[in-house]
């Protein structure tokens, strides 16, 4: 499995970013594809998960409502969608990728990770 993130960069406060992760390498029928974050100094952390038929989605609370986690089945692509963006936003940002349904938030649980992808917030 390839995980490709891109998309990246630097945006002001209150603006908004999307990021891509395609993925590659077999069929992703049945798995959970997720956004992680790291911010400076700071472990890694969940921001969003959704099964890859789409049916159910989970973000943290520190985003919830301002980011989206939209799909695109037929390119094998997940996208994390950032508005509202915030300085506490700055992180470089993973995709990962694991077998099965559920929406895990702990990075233990993921086997495949694509590189991380800066994103800075300035103010």
């Amino acid at each position: 499995v390839q995980l490709q993130a891109s998309g990246g960069g630097l945006v002001q406060v209150g603006g908004s970013m999307k990021l891509s992760c395609a993925a590659s390498g077999r069929t992703f029928s049945g798995v959970v594809m997720a956004w992680f974050r790291q911010p400076p100094g700071k472990d890694r952390e969940f921001v969003a998960a959704l099964t890859w038929d789409g049916r159910r989605k989970g973000f943290a609370d520190a985003v919830k409502g301002r980011f989206t986690i939209p799909r695109d089945n037929a390119d094998n692509t997940v996208y994390l969608e950032m508005n509202s963006l915030k300085p506490e936003d700055t992180a470089v940002y993973y995709c990962a990728l694991r077998d099965g349904s559920l929406l895990h938030t702990s990075s233990h649980e993921y086997p495949w990770w694509g590189q991380g992808t800066q994103v800075t917030v300035s103010s």
